[in-house]
């Protein structure tokens, strides 16, 4: 049984996110509103920002000719091939770096130069070595979540209790039995985190490349609009790509969830 206090704490834990939940809602109702009322009294012109009667319009024009979903579909599939791949890429390779402190070293300004670079520079070489497909689409998005992995992990890694290291090397531990069983167990908030990273810039990298080389995608959607001044088609896969991008960075906080209460 818990105390009066602690319940009375738990209620308003459980008050406090219903307001902020509701605060939510009514900040985007608004905003929702002001937009809409704006572009009906012709205080600002529709064509330039579109409104939500005019998103909703297009979004359903685009799901009688079948060309919402497939979108969709392509852009997530996309999304999800590049950040799983990041993901394991980026612990594998960090992991190397960790163990050999000399290779560490050795790449280390490599690995600050690649990110600090614009990666849409290399869209134009990327698409010359894996063609205008969507391989070329994934490795765009490859390229810019990889090297976040591997810096933000070995960063983990590295900077992990010195103390708690040295303690089990004075048992005569292994040192893979050290990684395994102390490092990667304790780094698995910065594992959560990078893998929220991950969603962001596996689906920012997808959409450069869709928005350079692909026929399908919310990235084609966008660019197709723009190219035909259709500001309606442009601010709708917006709108879908918020969507994706939310729905997305969810399922890794309710992962993060699960896994904090089996730990």
């Amino acid at each position: 049984m818990y105390s009066k206090e602690h319940i009375k704490y738990l209620k308003n834990i459980k008050r406090r996110q219903i307001l902020i939940r509701l605060s939510q809602i009514v900040i985007f109702l608004i905003f929702i509103i002001m937009w809409e009322l704006l572009v009906y009294f012709k205080l600002v012109n529709s064509f330039l920002i579109s409104c939500p009667s005019m998103i909703v319009k297009t979004i359903i024009n685009l799901y009688k000719v079948n060309n919402l979903f497939p979108h969709i579909f392509v852009t997530i599939y996309e999304t999800i091939i590049s950040f799983f791949l990041a993901t394991i890429i980026g612990i594998g390779i960090a992991t190397i770096l960790w163990w050999n402190d000399f290779l560490a070293k050795v790449f280390d300004p490599y690995l600050t130069i690649l990110n600090s670079l614009p990666k849409v520079a290399l869209g134009p070489i990327i698409i010359i070595w894996a063609g205008a497909n969507t391989k070329s689409i994934i490795l765009m998005a490859l390229f810019i979540s990889t090297i976040i992995t591997i810096i933000n992990m070995y960063n983990g890694f590295n900077n992990f209790d010195e103390n708690k290291i040295k303690l089990l090397k004075s048992f005569k531990a292994k040192k893979i039995d050290i990684f395994l069983k102390t490092i990667l167990p304790g780094n698995l908030p910065t594992i959560i985190n990078t893998l929220k990273i991950n969603v962001s810039m596996s689906l920012i990298g997808v959409i450069m490349g869709e928005l350079l080389v692909s026929k399908k995608g919310i990235g084609y959607l966008i660019m197709y609009g723009s190219q035909v001044f259709n500001l309606n088609l442009v601010v709708t896969g917006i709108i879908l790509l918020s969507i994706v991008s939310y729905l997305m960075y969810w399922l890794v906080c309710y992962l993060e969830k699960k896994v904090i209460n089996k730990t």
